[in-house]
């Protein structure tokens, strides 16, 4: 090999060809290799087109041939078109030339750069006119030198890291004086990439060549630095294992002369083998701990899968596989405890004592799986707590906010590295039994990316059909989870996919009209600052109309959490006072609460006096409760079309086109000149504008604000209303329908027109509400419009004349529907 390698350098030392500056000559298309001149490598050819160009080579008598890369690495020499080759290659010399199986192994020697002038033919080989490229020039003397001199530099780093290089090539590189022929070298011997091979190839000056060879080979160096220092590691972790592993079994040696050979990891695995002769487990996961301990014990403690094993035994051994909580179900015990923890919700509590009664007749049943659906505050988290405490069972809170990870509910496997189960094995094991009240808290609040999707592996925890053997990933062995009481809290159902609402069964909770809060702020939130804040209920008291001011001017929700955080700002205020020395009690009325809390928050919305044309009471549901909404009109004389304005969601807007179109379409009926909605446009706006609204439910409000517009007789200020609308003037049902009579409630409507299809809704609005109400049901357009709008037109209309047979109809002797409503 060395005497093969010193003719190479000799070869390429005395290389003096003289070529002709232009010439023809076949062409061999090379993949993911780039030739340099003065440089000698083995070439293997094996496609059809590419022998034949070798072929015609060695037919000539100076055997020289044209290499080009391609482009891609994709393109074959027999598929290669001129298009898919670099333009600029280099001349070869062919040395040697053997034939193996078809196939031709090759020496080649380049000698000079050329150019394509253009292509001869592509069959049966390519051959093209080429043009010999000049030398390179040198731009700046003192750059090249001091290129030079670093790529030396780096080849000295390269070659010290690499001790099996053969001498003479180590010798060739350190004494190469043309730094051309040293930078070609090395690009034929680092596998830089075709894209900076070409590069090096195409360049023009040494400065350019020399700038990319130093680049290229300090990114090489680099590498080599860091392959190094993780072999150095490697080596060193290895050695303090070997060392670690001597020096225990020496001391195994010295403990057992001592007779202390039962310590340390037998020991160990002897306290795990005891724990699992007296554990209560199922057969096979017995028959799975049992192994796992037998492979335990077969492996040295400085093992990484010896305390993978130990993890996963003290998992296994601490579940509660067959333990279950006592239940004491005393359905009295149980309403009573509901009602100490929470005041209203009569249907809520019914409905859970239901299931609780299903539980004590059938003990074998499948636990129930419940959704409470409602605005934060209402007392869903509370509730299970409740449930809980009147089943005897143990409680455990999981909340789902944020997760986006599928594996921290069915845990990682135990291939990785600080695997752990999921959440859901985590929590039994906290609680001790199989049989807990399990709180699913913010279950609409999941989320899901690449990590998986945790709403998908509910289903099988959620599902009572298979969560009878559900398997983490951790634990690999099936699980019982029918025993367990699971609870789920959300504020919406709108993001909880309908597979997982399926599994469960939705129990609404509405928000709370202000004398419910009345009587929670006395029965409990008031009690409960006093104590958490460290007063005595003898210190101080809370007027009914201060606690109503609090609801109305600084609060708004359909819950009690703000409130009762109200509520703490004012005990708080009480509690520096006391601690300062002032013994007497406060009382906190009305007039009081702004000197302690400042001035109200909050402005609710009232109904007005009187209600201008063009504007009508609507209402709208969100998820801090119930809202009044004022829908305003006004004609915009000359325009066209409708203007929208108030941050309008798209269903919102084609509610009022809907409205629109229905009036336009009923004109007639309805006494309105259709001239007078085609000739002018109509600005709709929806305060507040910076809060966003959507929902079809404001419907039937679009349709009296304009039907007001157009007819000019107004809105009855006293009335609200909600319902959806279609062209052909049905009203249809909505929801929230509770949250929405309490706020028109509380903003002092009292006559409230609701669809047909909702009169089951109003028996859930509470009675004392309900007393105070006018509530109309109506089934289509105009007889919302008979309820809503005042018979007298109190805004004079200047309407153009209608020419009735231009119409095609004769209106002459028909009384507008409105208008017979007198």
């Amino acid at each position: 090999m060395a005497e093969n390698t010193e003719n190479i350098i000799e070869q390429i030392a005395t290389n003096d060809a003289a070529l002709p500056r232009q010439f023809e000559i076949a062409v061999l298309p090379l993949q993911n290799t780039t030739l340099f001149p003065e440089t000698v490598v083995p070439l293997a050819v094996g496609r059809e087109r590419s022998i034949k160009a070798v072929e015609f080579a060695l037919s000539t008598e100076e055997k020289l041939i044209a290499c080009v890369t391609t482009k891609t690495a994709d393109t074959t020499g027999n598929d290669a078109k001129p298009l898919d080759l670099f333009e600029i290659g280099t001349i070869v010399s062919i040395k040697r030339m053997t034939r193996t199986d078809g196939a031709m192994q090759l020496i080649a020697q380049g000698i000079e750069r050329f150019r394509i002038l253009n292509w001869i033919h592509e069959r049966p080989f390519l051959k093209a006119k080429v043009e010999i490229l000049p030398g390179l020039t040198i731009s700046d003397m003192e750059e090249v030198e001091a290129l030079k001199r670093n790529i030396q530099g780096l080849v000295q780093e390269a070659l010290a890291m690499l001790p099996n290089i053969p001498p003479e090539i180590r010798m060739a590189v350190m004494t190469q004086t043309n730094s051309v022929q040293l930078a070609y070298f090395l690009a034929s011997v680092l596998d830089l990439g075709v894209e900076t091979e070409q590069k090096m190839l195409e360049a023009k000056t040494e400065d350019e060549l020399l700038t990319l060879t130093h680049a290229a080979l300090a990114r090489e160096v680099e590498i080599m630095q860091i392959r190094s220092k993780i072999a150095t590691e490697a080596q060193g972790e290895m050695d303090k294992s070997q060392r670690d592993y001597i020096l225990r079994q020496q001391m195994k040696a010295i403990q057992k002369e001592l007779g202390e050979d039962e310590t340390g990891e037998k020991a160990e695995a002897a306290q795990l083998r005891e724990r699992l002769e007296t554990a209560d487990l199922p057969g096979e996961v017995r028959t799975e701990a049992e192994r796992e301990l037998k492979r335990m014990e077969q492996l040295p403690q400085a093992a990484p899968d010896y305390h993978v094993i130990r993890t996963y035994l003290e998992y296994v051994l601490e579940l509660p596989w067959k333990k279950s909580s006592e239940e004491k179900l005393d359905l009295n015990e149980a309403r009573k405890i509901l009602d100490e923890d929470h005041y209203g919700l009569e249907d809520i509590k019914e409905r859970i004592l239901e299931s609780l009664a299903v539980v004590k007749l059938r003990p074998d049943s499948k636990s129930p799986i419940l959704c409470f659906v409602g605005p934060p505050g209402v007392g869903k988290t509370s509730l299970g707590r409740s449930i809980a405490r009147a089943l005897g069972r143990e409680f455990e809170r999981m909340s789902l906010g944020g997760m986006r990870d599928e594996a921290e509910l069915r845990g990682h496997r135990r291939t990785y590295v600080g695997a752990m189960p999921g959440r859901i094995i985590q929590g039994l094991r906290r609680v001790g039994v199989n049989n807990p009240v399990l709180m699913l808290d913010e279950i609409d609040k999941l989320g899901n990316d690449y990590r998986g999707d945790p709403a998908a592996a509910l289903l099988e925890v959620l599902d009572p059909q298979q969560n009878n053997s559900f398997r983490d990933h951790y634990l690999d062995l099936p699980f019982d989870l029918s025993k367990v009481f699971f609870i789920a809290t959300a504020n919406q159902l709108g993001p909880i996919p309908a597979p997982l609402r399926d599994r469960m069964e939705i129990i609404q909770l509405s928000g709370y009209s202000d004398a419910e809060k009345l009587n929670i702020s006395k029965q409990y939130l008031i009690e409960r600052q006093i104590k958490e804040n460290g007063l005595q209920p003898e210190q101080i008291e809370i007027t009914d109309d201060a606690i109503n001011l609090l609801t109305s001017r600084y609060t708004r929700e359909a819950g009690v959490r703000q409130l009762e955080r109200t509520i703490g700002n004012l005990t708080r205020k009480i509690a520096l006072k006391v601690a300062q020395g002032d013994t007497e009690k406060v009382l906190i009325t009305a007039a009081d609460v702004k000197g302690y809390l400042g001035a109200p928050r909050f402005y609710p919305e009232k109904a007005r006096d009187e209600n201008p044309v063009g504007v009508a009471t609507g209402m709208a549901w969100t998820e801090m409760g119930g809202e009044v909404l004022f829908i305003e009109a006004t004609m915009l004389p000359g325009g066209s079309g409708l203007t929208l304005t108030g941050q309008l969601g798209d269903v919102m807007k084609e509610s009022v086109q809907a409205a629109r179109s229905y009036l336009w379409s009923h004109a007639a009926e309805l006494g309105i000149d259709p001239n007078k909605i085609k000739e002018n446009g109509v600005h709709v706006h929806v305060p507040a504008g910076a809060i966003p609204k959507d929902g079809p439910s404001a419907g039937v409000t679009m349709a009296s604000a304009l039907a007001s517009l157009y007819t000019g007789r107004k809105v009855r200020s006293d009335t609200s209303m909600t319902g959806e609308i279609t062209l052909s003037g049905l009203v249809f049902p909505v929801g929230g329908i509770k949250e929405k009579v309490l706020a028109a409630h509380r903003a002092g409507i009292r006559r409230i027109v609701l669809p047909l299809k909702n009169e089951a809704d109003i028996e859930e609005i509470p009675e004392d509400v309900r007393g105070e109400l006018e509530i109309k049901t109506v089934n289509r357009i105009g007889d919302v419009l008979k309820m809503t709008l005042e018979t007298e037109v109190t805004q004079p209309l200047i309407l153009p004349t209608l020419d009735s047979s231009r119409q095609g109809i004769d209106n002459s002797n028909e009384e507008p529907l409105i208008a017979r409503e007198k």
